[in-house]
């Protein structure tokens, strides 16, 4: 079948799903090799590990979800083919050029950044026009999802610059987790979960706004190490989302496993943030380093958890299936929370010095089995279709 004709390519999610599948597997098995000293990059293991999940990984499956979706939360014309195709490309390029420039020269790895920061711009340019183009009345939903994917070009420039100056890289890494990452992921979640979950409980008004002004000040604490600071603001994003949660009365132990999924990563929220305080705390006191504990509760917590379940609801509803979570599914979706328990062991024996050093080989490997499973059970679907 010609590529032009190929199903493939007729919906935006599914290349970019894939490429964010297969992406998740090799920056994975790269990061592991090069932290265990079995590979040797140029560039810093830390850089390897933040850029490529940031932008190789996560702007993958934020693209594919958001091509599909953000035209219709505005009421406006599906994205053209050959328009997200041609970015699709540019980042199967880039990720080709990173996993293997980082093992040559620092050339190839801005060439790399260089092209995935121009599909980024392209992606992010589709998603104003959508925007300014909007049939809706109201559009703040889609004003802030905006808002995440443009500060995740500003993040993205600074790992660019980062290559050649070290001293922005954590700038950049407190950008793109906080204000990109994180943040364009609550905003979708905020919108689209009551949706699903038939909650009819209005928002509060300023509710969005006062969440993104928090991880403002969560991000500049993280990157001046303003411990103090970080705690007592995660300690008062813990509390308004935690209220504002409760507030939409989603009921999620009636609930169906495609729709529960959703609401355990929103729990993820609250609950990460507030643990997340008491590790700052006690890194306070103590000197004690928790090894980026609260980071990843949130970033596999919330981020992971629900990126891998819009990402099922969307291959299962866009292939023409009903959206339900077969017994296989449900046993992903709890191998999600394995993966989120095992990377938080890790900084926990770090931090008290357990000296179970292995924690971080399960950890890693529940991660490539999780994305090897996920790609396994809807590479097909993706691929060609629904049989």
């Amino acid at each position: 079948m010609h590529v032009k004709d190929s199903y493939f390519l007729s919906q935006p999610h599914q290349p970019f799903f894939l490429l964010g599948i297969v992406n998740a597997v090799l920056f994975m098995l790269l990061f592991m090799l090069s932290y265990k000293g079995v590979l040797a990059p140029i560039v810093d293991i830390a850089f390897l590990h933040s850029y490529s999940f940031a932008f190789l990984v996560f702007l993958n499956v934020f693209t594919g979800f958001l091509f599909t979706t953000f035209p219709r939360f505005n009421q406006t014309e599906v994205i053209a083919k050959s328009y997200y195709s041609e970015i699709f490309y540019a980042n199967i390029v880039a990720s080709l050029l990173f996993s293997t420039g980082m093992f040559g020269t620092k050339l190839v790895v801005f060439s790399a950044i260089l092209i995935a920061f121009g599909a980024h711009l392209f992606i992010v340019y589709k998603l104003y026009t959508i925007y300014k183009r909007a049939r809706v009345s109201d559009k703040s939903d889609s004003f802030w999802i905006l808002a995440g994917m443009s500060f995740g070009l500003v993040g993205h420039l600074l790992f660019f610059l980062g290559v050649a100056f070290p001293l922005l890289f954590k700038m950049a890494v407190g950008v793109s987790i906080f204000l990109f990452l994180l943040f364009t992921a609550f905003s979708v979640a905020q919108r689209m979960i009551p949706f699903f979950s038939h909650s009819f409980a209005p928002k509060s008004k300023h509710f969005v706004a006062t969440v993104f002004g928090l991880f403002v000040i969560e991000a500049i604490a993280f990157v001046f190490e303003i411990t103090p600071l970080r705690a007592i603001t995660e300690f008062v994003l813990s509390a308004v989302l935690l209220r504002e949660f409760l507030r939409w009365e989603l009921h999620p132990l009636q609930s169906p496993a495609i729709l529960w999924v959703l609401h355990l990563s929103l729990l993820w929220l609250p609950l990460g943030f507030f643990l997340s305080t008491l590790a700052n705390a006690y890194a306070f006191i103590t000197e004690t380093s928790f090894y980026f504990f609260g980071i990843h509760l949130l970033l596999l917590g919330f981020l992971l958890t629900v990126l891998v379940g819009f990402g099922t609801r969307v291959v299962l509803g866009h292939s023409g299936q009903v959206p339900h979570a077969d017994s296989f599914t449900k046993a992903l979706f709890v191998l999600t929370q394995i993966v989120v328990l095992a990377r938080a062991l890790v900084s926990l024996d770090v931090a008290f010095g357990w000296g179970v050093l292995f924690l971080f080989d399960i950890a890693a490997a529940l991660w490539l089995l999780l994305f090897l499973l996920w790609g396994g059970r809807f590479a097909k679907v993706l691929l060609f279709g629904a049989k």
